[in-house]
């Protein structure tokens, strides 16, 4: 279910050798991908740049035991960054998000169940090395 994003459409922001640029076109944006292609690692970055954008918050296993449901419930105007979403999110939080209209999301994992999302709004993590430094970005995971 595509809603426009009301938080952010882009994220850019650079950390030593690398580069964040995430370009987001609806109010959910899932990342899923295979081990290895960085995808922790944007969150690591992410999660350095919300301490410079309240507007942003971040969640990954950890939160389990806290209680992050409220957290999210209870937001209004909040991009949450959500890693190892398989492990966080339930399908009751995951239908709660596919309907929030307060928030946006990042959701990093590998299912995208009862989030709603049609293929084309399941992206891939690209990186490309230019230079000397490494460009991460978002591109479609399937077609």
């Amino acid at each position: 279910m595509k809603i426009k994003p009301i938080i952010l459409d882009r994220i850019y922001t650079k950390h030593t050798n690398y580069i964040i640029d995430l370009q987001m076109d609806s109010n959910v944006t899932f990342v899923s991908g295979d081990s290895g292609t960085g995808k922790s690692a944007v969150y690591s970055f992410l999660l350095e740049y919300s301490s410079e954008d309240s507007r942003i918050r971040c969640l990954n296993y950890i939160d389990h035991n806290k209680d992050y449901k409220e957290t999210i419930r209870n937001a209004k105007g909040i991009l949450f960054v959500i890693d190892n979403a398989d492990l966080l999110l339930n399908d009751e939080m995951r239908q709660y998000i596919a309907l929030d209209t307060n928030n946006q999301y990042i959701i990093i994992g590998r299912n995208p169940t009862s989030l709603m999302l049609s293929q084309d709004e399941i992206l891939g993590l690209d990186s490309v090395k230019n230079d000397d430094r490494t460009v991460f970005s978002l591109k479609k995971a399937f077609g």
